[in-house]
């Protein structure tokens, strides 16, 4: 019997419980002791060790002849697992499923556009996973008909406390050095047959994330540029994108109560504009401060009866009296928290806008030798995007504690599976015909390197991330900085100018050319491995540091 036939079997069975409501599901997660209710009303919940964040070593892809030349294996986050094995998983998740006294079928989409609107079937046992995709993917449209992958839908297994039988993938899955053993845990993808499962990986981004790499897969065939990025709007109806990775301040920065925020993590741009994917929020918790980031914390503390409540607070500190501290990271400090966008304050409830007046790239810097603010031109900006240059901070993946420099092609490679020049060509055909202005933003240190200085404060960095999006650096005097191929304003609204230029706010400036020299090679010796057979054209490739 193939796949979708044993699917249907088992979602005919009286164990399935078929769109629950949301009050079900947080009832359930209480009652079967997957979460605790906090002094506020929203869901506390831990996860073992090996799932406080991503496990991109076990995320894997199917690879298949008919779509193997449209995905770059070169990437190392595409690793390809065979046919056999992928359906290996099928059969113990469906085994497992089958075995339980209950199991939650939820049917979402992914895409606030209905034009491209990704129905998708999400089947897990856990309400806690599955009140994070309630959280997360979005309520089916009435005119769902009208997609263009309406005959196209997603299937998606969780199961993230069961493990895989190691001896019965040895050979078949990596070798994991934290049990000395074959790994137990596959987040995989089959883009052909669209079928997805999470096993072994209670991180609820794990789901979350698996599917925004399906629509990163799917939506170019289409003509839509998928971008991991936030977004919001002007009152005068101007949109903003935000890209950056974990840590950079997307979510924080996005949440602009001048702002009406459209989604904080993934959209689609298309010829009718941008649309978020998702439906609520996942924020990292680490260091929450109430007064800097009133948005965030609001959505998640405030007070409700739980059953209404049904925020997600996953991996933090929570004392007797129901209470957090969000500032131990002793579990980890990727402490996140799920929430609905309708939590905050001002949304724009559509979640769908008009083309972007504005970009912004957001790095944080762990050298210190980066700009806070400076912009780039459409061949700058192809640049950057392909670079995806930030410093990896702590927790976003297991195994990582302290900054790394990293390069993510498009500032979410693993998220992006097909190959490079794809996305870049389709970004600056857009800048072109729609003339987005786009700047790069360090978030990160400034003065000096991470562990000799402090990063840039947020109320500094939100006051150029307003003059960008004001149009208020539409017309200053920019100086070019050669060794990074970026313009930096000389002048910028309520921030100091020395810190404007990261040389002078340093106290040697010999340390400061070392180390950007070293940074700048850094980024060519990458570029020519990740890029150098990919076809990226000359005007680009003249824009890399070091080169």
């Amino acid at each position: 019997m193939d796949f979708d036939s044993r699917l249907a079997k088992l979602l005919e069975q009286a164990n399935i419980v078929k769109n629950p409501g949301r009050e079900q599901l947080i009832r359930d997660a209480v009652e079967g002791r997957e979460a605790m209710v906090s002094a506020g009303g929203a869901l506390a919940t831990w996860t073992p060790s090996e799932s406080t964040g991503r496990s991109p070593q076990d995320t894997l892809t199917v690879k298949r002849p008919a779509s193997a030349s449209t995905i770059d294996w070169d990437s190392p986050n595409n690793i390809p697992v065979d046919p056999d094995t992928f359906d290996m998983f099928l059969e113990d998740a469906l085994a497992v499923l089958n075995a339980k006294k209950r199991v939650y079928e939820l049917d979402r989409v992914i895409g606030a556009d209905s034009a491209y609107a990704l129905p998708v079937k999400f089947i897990s046992y856990r309400a806690v996973t599955s009140l994070f995709a309630d959280n997360m993917f979005r309520p089916m449209p009435e005119d769902i008909e009208r997609s263009v992958f309406f005959d196209r839908p997603f299937t998606l297994l969780a199961l993230p406390y069961n493990k895989l039988d190691p001896s019965r993938y040895q050979g078949r899955l990596r070798i994991d050095p934290r049990i000395k053993g074959t790994s137990t845990m596959t987040i995989a993808m089959d883009l052909d047959r669209r079928i997805g499962v999470v096993y072994g990986s209670a991180y609820c981004g794990s789901a979350k994330k698996l599917m925004f790499s399906v629509m990163n897969y799917m939506l170019p065939a289409e003509g839509i540029l998928p971008l991991h990025c936030s977004a919001n709007e002007g009152p005068n109806g101007d949109i903003a994108l935000l890209l950056g990775l974990s840590g950079t301040g997307k979510t924080t920065l996005s949440a602009d109560p001048r702002r009406a925020l459209l989604g904080d993590d993934e959209h689609g741009w298309s010829n009718a504009g941008i649309a978020n994917f998702e439906n609520g929020c996942y924020a990292k918790l680490i260091d929450l401060d109430a007064n800097k980031e009133p948005e965030i914390f609001r959505a998640i503390m405030h007070e409700d009866d739980f059953e209404k409540h049904g925020a997600i607070v996953e991996n933090a500190m929570i004392y007797p009296d129901g209470s957090f501290d969000l500032t131990d990271d002793r579990l980890t400090p990727n402490s996140r928290g799920s929430y609905p966008l309708a939590y905050l304050s001002n949304i724009k409830p559509s979640s769908v806008g008009e083309h972007p007046s504005t970009i912004l790239f957001l790095t944080a810097d762990a050298n210190g030798v980066l700009p806070p603010i400076s912009r780039l031109s459409k061949e700058q900006a192809m640049l950057w995007f392909l670079m995806g240059y930030t410093s990896k901070l702590a927790g976003t993946e297991t195994g990582i504690v302290e900054p790394k420099t990293t390069f993510s092609r498009f500032f979410g490679e693993p998220f992006m599976p097909r190959n490079p020049d794809i996305y870049a060509r389709m970004l600056g055909e857009k800048l072109a015909a729609h003339g987005t202005d786009v700047y790069l933003v360090n978030t990160g240190w400034v003065g000096g390197p991470y562990g000799e200085a402090g990063r840039v404060d947020i109320d500094l960095t939100r006051a150029m991330v307003h003059a960008a999006l004001s149009g208020a650096l539409k017309n200053v005097a920019y100086d070019e900085n050669v060794q990074f191929h970026v313009s930096i304003p000389k002048t910028c609204p309520d921030v100091p100018t020395k810190l404007l230029d990261p040389r002078k706010s340093w106290d040697d400036p010999v340390a400061y050319d070392a180390r950007a020299v070293k940074l700048a090679k850094e980024f060519s010796a990458h570029f020519d491995k990740a890029y150098g057979s990919k076809g990226i054209s000359p005007e680009v490739v003249a824009q890399c540091p070091g080169k």
